[in-house]
């Protein structure tokens, strides 16, 4: 990214830091309709169940809920819909092989404009244990304590 890049965030998935250990981030181009990137504007998206699922060497983004656009007619879109995720095919075949390990998925943990396009950041991540999840909230609150102080 270059300085002249203007980055407005749109929406994050907060719970993704909390339940996933990230190992790699890929931004990604997204194809939308016009009706969804209004709501866009509006920030009108939830990431909170989005995966991103490879079928027939593509990359779709799966259960990223956009709100249908309320000026919207009867072109409005089907706010659950697959979305495609534009990336080269070097990139696409390093995300599939690294996919293949086992325990991992790939996630989308924000979406943003970026100068005048719309970006998708996807992770390939491990799932956390419950013992995982409890050393997070410590570490957490400790940090807090001493900032506190």
């Amino acid at each position: 990214m270059s300085d002249t890049d203007k980055i407005k965030i749109i929406a994050t998935n907060r719970k993704a830091n909390f339940q996933y250990e990230i190992v790699s981030r890929i931004e990604a181009g997204i194809v939308l309709r016009g009706t969804e990137v209004k709501s866009l504007r509006d920030s009108k998206v939830n990431l909170g169940e989005a995966y991103g699922k490879f079928t027939k060497d593509e990359l779709w983004l799966v259960n990223a809920h956009i709100s249908e656009y309320k000026f919207g007619n009867l072109n409005n879109h089907d706010p659950l819909r697959k979305r495609k995720l534009l990336l080269s095919r070097r990139e696409l075949k390093r995300i599939k092989s690294s996919l293949e390990e086992k325990g991992l998925t790939l996630i989308a943990t924000k979406i943003y404009f970026k100068n005048s396009l719309i970006k998708v950041e996807m992770a390939v991540a491990r799932g956390k244990k419950l013992y995982d999840k409890r050393e997070t909230v410590k570490k957490r609150e400790t940090e807090r304590k001493l900032k506190n102080y």
